[in-house]
């Protein structure tokens, strides 16, 4: 089994063999990542990272799974202290931080940015999320996840709970979920909904879907609930933002009466309560961590 890509920039652009080859070496990398064992895959190397907007789990694991490997990094996490506050553009920026490095981790508040850089850049680009597009190795992470949680990826419902119209991890997810044959339940206020395209490629690929507005009465028999926060920082009119806000939350009560696992893509506001944490079926936090092998299983098939 081969990895066919030399960037991760879309979800789109694996093939069902790729999606595969990576969960499988993430299994793989899963003890160095516990640091029960040492890794030198990487020594020497570096990575690049270059994060425009703010993040705390995809930065810090990308940063860990490096030195897991044996690596290390460089970059940069806010764009306070950069050239970028002098008016450098992007694709000068990659040019540099290409010559530093390895390969690039890319965050960007515009869709398409990480293609762009990775068009221009002679090293391997990995999306670390672009405005509303793309979150790739977010949902790679999702389904390693779901498939050492639930022991396969196959025939399985899976609900998708809230901002499903600017949520790009779950733009992402959608797609590697159709791959497995995957049912899955839109849930979100209308104004949310998933954007039509995405609902038009899933017709052709032949995933079964249903959308629906209410959150109780369609989790009852779902293998996941993936739940989102509502995104302010999406919301071109606060108004809009002010009249979705909170409309989903899953209480204790609530999780204490379904079989199905709760994950989420961090961070979360209102939509999970606290006391759900401690619930054997409330995943978000070990789902964190799965983002550490998955993304070393990346970082060391790109990186050569």
């Amino acid at each position: 089994m081969k990895f066919s890509l030399n960037d991760v920039i879309s979800i789109r652009d694996f093939k069902k063999s790729d999606v595969e080859y990576i969960l499988k070496l993430a299994e793989e990398m899963e003890p160095i990542a516990r640091s029960e064992k040492v890794c030198h895959k990487k020594d020497g190397k570096l990575l690049g990272v270059m994060f425009y907007e703010p993040s705390t789990r995809t930065r810090l694991s990308f940063e860990t799974s490096m030195k897991r490997l044996g690596g290390d990094v460089i970059g940069f996490n806010q764009k306070q202290g950069t050239s970028i506050q002098k008016g450098e553009v992007l694709y000068d920026t990659a040019q540099i931080v290409s010559q530093y490095s390895d390969a690039i981790v890319l965050r960007h508040d515009m869709e398409g940015a990480a293609r762009y850089v990775a068009n221009n850049v002679d090293v391997p680009v990995i999306n670390a999320g672009d405005g509303a597009g793309q979150h790739p190795t977010q949902t790679l992470l999702d389904l390693y996840t779901i498939k050492r949680e639930k022991g396969d990826l196959k025939n399985i419902k899976v609900a998708l709970v809230g901002d499903l119209k600017y949520g790009r991890t779950v733009h992402s997810l959608v797609y590697a979920l159709a791959m497995f044959n995957v049912e899955i339940i839109f849930i979100s206020p209308k104004e949310l909904q998933m954007p039509q395209e995405i609902l038009d490629d899933l017709t052709k690929m032949k995933c079964k879907f249903k959308i629906e507005t209410q959150l109780v009465n369609n989790i009852q028999d779902v293998d996941v609930i993936y739940m989102t926060r509502i995104q302010k920082e999406r919301f071109p009119d606060p108004q809009e933002y002010l009249k979705v806000k909170g409309q989903y939350t899953l209480t204790r009560n609530i999780v204490q009466k379904i079989d199905g696992i709760v994950m989420h893509p961090l961070p979360r506001v209102d939509e999970i309560s606290f006391d759900v944490d401690t619930l054997d079926n409330a995943l978000y936090f070990k789902q964190a961590f799965y983002g550490v092998p998955v993304r070393m299983a990346l970082l060391n098939t790109l990186i050569k």
